[in-house]
């Protein structure tokens, strides 16, 4: 019989087995809240290879778009052929640095006496914890923290992709996928998997979830929108604004900051705990990127400083606590393992750095592991080491005329002209924004005390490289600070502290958006974006 292959194992295929089963043999951890009826929609896999070899899709799985099935659910009917799954609750290259800033504790949830209380009301009797959720909500992975709000220390961290994927790789595919005849869909599973993952992360100390009294979870506009469960389809078509935003601009709220109970979103911690979600900056700019600006102390800034927060949808803001402007640039996944041949998320294995010396490539992967692909360090790593070796042209193509580049001989693997003109594209996204932020706020680099890099991805880029390539601004290196997840960081900021909220609600509201697609240039700004060169300095003149 022909084995089951995941996580680099494989199992005997037996009759009528799920993938479920098949997990369970290989000893791979799949969420699940239902018993394995296919209602909780937590157990979503990726079939890499043998669909084909699968029963139907049955009624419980009718959400599900491409090689996307509930583990509960998938049959192997085939037992000659080969089947191949992964999970979605991968977890790819921690952050292990940041920027801290330290808060004064005025947090929601408080003790008095014997009593938890939240605000002002007497929720429970204090049984040994005061805990509260701090969540990074990205169009990729999800990255939660809790913290005692007694010391304000963390008490355990964890990320895991983005169980979403079967609705799309980017926000614009799940917009359409949210208006479509599974609307929820996304909403419920992204649910469940922050429920199930917050059991799996207070387990280990055997605390209960109801000791959670406080949360605050931030995303981009669209990300943080469909799980509060609210209709993001004017998110996807122009002026690109959230009904929350359009709501405070006509007037009829104060805030695009969200504050409701834990039971009123289905959030499985204490049931009167407050769910806080920052204000949106503009458009595709949301609440994640007002974190960052918490983290990196936006509100106290009197010279001009820059933040790029580097992703599937990339955002910009550039100013002082008095002036600034902010950018989204949908950047699409090609960074982060998609649309690439040999492309992959940072998880052990990926290519993580390249260098050609003497013509003699070397590369590290995560983990030290076998090469499995290419994750975006790496693709930045490499796409700047062929332009340094004169094997590839500014516009991306190869020297001598071929149309690929081995990078790993012996998997087989390659670079492919059809691989660069997807990242010139996505590269181009991350220029476009960059170029016109700095030319519409009227300061050269010369004048921009720093660049901060935020997110993952961009805690593990080669800045000099990215930079030489046009991926990021033209800056200095010594101007240059990566400041890791600062959405999270951020986060936990709102969350130990009302000050924190009430200076970001402020801050935000003095920050012009501005809508790229709307600019005169943009398209030969774009075109531009495309070639492989650094940034111009100075864009006044421009």
């Amino acid at each position: 019989m022909s084995p089951v292959f995941a996580d680099g194992k494989e199992y005997p295929i037996g009759p009528q087995k799920t993938i479920f089963d098949y997990a369970d043999d290989l000893e791979i951890r799949v969420p699940t809240a239902c018993g394995r009826n296919g209602e909780c929609h937590e157990c979503v896999v990726e079939i890499k290879k043998g669909m084909e070899s699968l029963n139907q899709l049955t009624q419980e799985e009718t959400f599900l778009r491409g090689n996307y099935r509930l583990a509960c659910q998938a049959v192997v009917k085939d037992l000659t052929s080969n089947v191949e799954f992964t999970t979605l609750r991968r977890q790819p290259k921690i952050l292990t640095s940041g920027v801290k800033r330290p808060v004064k504790l005025d947090s929601v949830a408080t003790k008095r006496d014997d009593r938890v209380f939240i605000e002002e009301m007497d929720a429970d009797r204090y049984q040994g914890h005061i805990l509260g959720l701090a969540g990074d909500i990205g169009t990729t992975t999800i990255v939660l923290s809790i913290v005692d709000l007694e010391s304000g220390d963390t008490l355990t961290s964890s990320s895991f992709e983005n169980p979403q994927r079967f609705g799309g790789s980017d926000v614009m595919n799940r917009i359409s996928y949210d208006g479509g005849p599974n609307k929820g869909e996304l909403k419920k599973v992204l649910l469940s998997s922050i429920n199930y993952e917050i059991g799996e992360m207070l387990s280990e100390h055997k605390i209960h979830r109801r000791r959670i009294y406080d949360a605050v979870l931030v995303g981009n506009t669209t990300m943080r929108d469909i799980l509060f469960g609210v209709n993001v389809q004017s998110v996807g078509e122009k002026p690109y604004k959230s009904i929350i935003q359009n709501d405070m601009e006509s007037g009829s709220r104060e805030s695009t900051a969200i504050n409701i109970s834990a039971k009123e979103l289905g959030l499985r911690i204490f049931p009167q705990a407050r769910i806080y979600s920052g204000p949106i900056i503009g458009s595709h700019v949301g609440t994640d990127v007002a974190a960052d600006l918490l983290a990196i102390r936006a509100e106290e800034s009197e010279n001009p400083i820059m933040l790029v927060d580097i992703g599937t949808n990339t955002e910009v803001v550039i100013g002082t606590r008095d002036k600034m402007v902010a950018a989204s640039c949908p950047a699409g996944p090609a960074f982060e393992g998609g649309e690439i041949t040999y492309g992959m998320p940072g998880y052990e294995g990926a290519v993580e750095s390249v260098k050609i010396q003497d013509g003699i490539l070397e590369i590290d992967t995560i983990g030290d592991a076998g090469i499995q692909g290419i994750c975006g360090s790496g693709l930045i790593d490499l796409l700047a080491e062929l332009r340094k070796s004169n094997l590839m042209t500014e516009l991306g193509v190869y020297s001598n005329g071929d149309n690929e580049y081995i990078f790993s001989e012996k998997e087989n693997m390659a670079l492919y002209r059809s691989d660069i003109s997807a990242l010139a594209q996505a590269k181009s996204a991350n220029y476009c924004g960059q170029y016109l932020a700095l030319r519409h706020f009227g300061a050269p680099i010369s004048k921009i005390s720093k660049l901060y890099l935020a997110g993952g991805f961009a805690n593990y880029i080669n800045s000099s490289n990215a930079r030489d390539i046009g991926f990021i601004a033209n800056f200095p290196l010594k101007k240059i600070e990566k400041v890791g997840n600062a959405s999270l960081e951020g986060a936990m900021l709102m969350l130990k502290s009302i000050k924190m909220r009430m200076e970001i609600e402020k801050l935000v509201l003095g920050i012009d958006h501005l809508e790229l697609e709307t600019v005169p240039d943009f398209f030969e700004v774009f075109v531009e974006g495309c070639m492989f060169n650094p940034m111009p300095r100075d864009l006044t003149s421009i």
